[in-house]
């Protein structure tokens, strides 16, 4: 065999395994994903959906858009974003947390944005679960993110105490401009946590988690991951980057075990679009594992960062079902709290 041949042989067996070795460690998750009709909701569900909703309504239609793009807005803006933020700490402290505002000042401007943080439990281990309260211009931001707000909220509410510390954090400024730059709201707060040497074990960003569709073709994803995933919008995603393999795994493991809900999941690198798009890449950026969880946001949602981002177009009973879902990966990642 000539030595040209040799060489092909061995370059293309190599890009074979390397990349049987990627779809292997990035996209095999334990489990297998729930399949079939859901079961019939049960009062509780039937409970957190109106909950979920008057959350969703609340942020998105009475207080509307909350940014702070005050040469652009039209129906809201900075005083907007701090009644959301009022209303927020008032929903924490009604479920009986301390709440502590943590206000950063933008540059060049001096307006004061806050992050809210409520904290239970005074382990030096802790887990972060937050949700951008922000919305981008023009939209009323309904899915993105309202819904993450709502479940945060229903998480602390129903989260009874675990053997690690846990944080419900609400954050700022997720939404460009701040996007990935020093005030983006979670990069604030991960960067404090790590100059104050926090070991924070876990952090679940919930974003955009709202809207389910069973329709043929109603999922999208970048190339080449279509190939691979369903077509259908009716699961929620675990999605982290690959050195938080460990975290993504644990979750999507507990919540197929305890859940009769479709989920999907992948580990990837941050280059792929989607898989950084949400407050987890703040705590990647400073070594926290992290993990977003979400409907999909633009690969589903045809109401993405639009003016039609509103209540009327979410999925309350499918959002309860995540929540309690959720509540149990919670649990799990918490340890044994109270009986």
């Amino acid at each position: 065999m000539k030595l040209r041949n040799k060489f092909r042989l061995v370059f293309w067996g190599c890009l074979l395994l390397s990349t049987g070795a990627f779809l292997y460690y990035g996209l095999v998750l334990p489990g297998r994903s729930f399949r079939g009709s859901l079961p019939p909701a049960d009062a509780q569900t039937q409970e957190l959906a109106h909950s979920l909703r008057a959350t969703v309504v609340k942020l998105s239609q009475d207080i509307g858009e909350r940014h702070h793009h005050t040469y652009k807005a039209q129906r809201g803006g900075p005083a907007e974003l701090e009644r959301a933020a009022d209303w927020i700490e008032g929903q924490f402290q009604t479920a009986g947390y301390p709440v502590e505002r943590q206000a950063f000042s933008g540059d060049p401007s001096e307006e004061k944005f806050h992050n809210l943080v409520a904290s239970l439990g005074t382990s030096k281990e802790v887990v972060v679960v937050g949700a951008h309260y922000d919305s981008i211009p023009p939209t009323p931001g309904a899915d993105d993110n309202a819904s993450g707000v709502a479940i945060l909220l229903e998480l602390a509410r129903l989260f009874k105490g675990g053997a690690r510390t846990v944080r419900f954090v609400a954050f700022t400024n997720e939404e460009p401009y701040h996007f990935k730059t020093e005030t983006m709201g979670s990069l604030v707060y991960a960067k404090k946590c790590r100059a104050d040497g926090d070991n924070i074990v876990a952090m679940l960003s919930l974003e955009t988690l709202g809207y389910y569709k069973d329709a043929p073709g109603s999922q999208k994803y970048p190339f080449p991951l279509g190939l691979l995933y369903p077509d259908r919008g009716d699961f929620v995603g675990f999605v982290s980057n690959m050195p938080s393999r460990g975290l993504t795994h644990r979750a999507i493991s507990t919540f197929r075990q305890t859940t009769s809900f479709p989920s999907e999941g992948a580990c990837l690198p941050e280059f792929i679009p989607g898989v950084s798009w949400s407050d987890h890449w703040s705590f990647a950026q400073v070594g926290y594992p992290s993990v977003m969880v979400t409907d999909t946001a633009p690969f589903r949602n045809p109401n993405y960062h639009q003016s039609t981002d509103t209540a009327d177009t979410l999925d309350y009973e499918r959002m309860a079902r995540v929540t309690l879902g959720l509540r149990k990966v919670l649990e799990d990642l918490a340890g044994p709290g109270p009986n």
